[in-house]
């Protein structure tokens, strides 16, 4: 079962970020707390969106989150996904088919034309996942980030 996130989940998602995170050797990284994702989900002006992917017995086993962009090629918004994670004793059992699944209705439903995220080059059993469902790889892109001293020094002219 798929179902949009509600501010009870909260937790668990921190948790699976956090699991998420250790899986892609990065976990000295998350510096997100659980309020901070509380107010990026849920606060005034909700950042993000995230949906939860449940068990048969109710337990959140994965999640989604992501947030709008939108293409000027396109003139249209569509669905960046920052994060889909399945817990690992869960996987294979269709959530993550399930979660993307869902995220496709949405942009289909919302007249979206684009679902984007991007995927670690090592992690073999994912690329292979997304490639079973028809994703393409986007090779001549290179994702460019801004952070830490870096967008300080940038963003105050030093």
């Amino acid at each position: 079962m798929i179902r949009t996130a509600t501010p009870a989940d909260v937790p668990v998602i921190h948790a699976m970020v956090r699991e998420l995170a250790e899986y892609e050797k990065a976990l000295d990284e998350v510096r997100a707390s659980e309020e901070q994702l509380r107010e990026a989900l849920f606060g005034e002006r909700p950042a993000a969106f995230a949906h939860i992917a449940e068990s048969d017995e109710g337990e959140a086993v994965g999640f989604a989150l992501w947030f709008l962009n939108f293409s000027t090629w396109r003139g249209v918004h569509g669905i960046y996904l920052e994060d889909l994670y399945v817990r690992p004793t869960k996987r294979g059992g269709g959530y993550g088919k399930a979660l993307l699944r869902e995220l496709a209705r949405i942009c289909v439903e919302r007249a979206y034309e684009r679902l984007e995220w991007s995927v670690l080059d090592w992690n073999t059993p994912s690329i292979d996942f997304y490639k079973s469902l028809g994703a393409v790889a986007m090779d001549e892109w290179t994702v460019n980030r801004l952070t830490d001293d870096a967008l300080h020094r940038l963003g105050t002219g030093g």
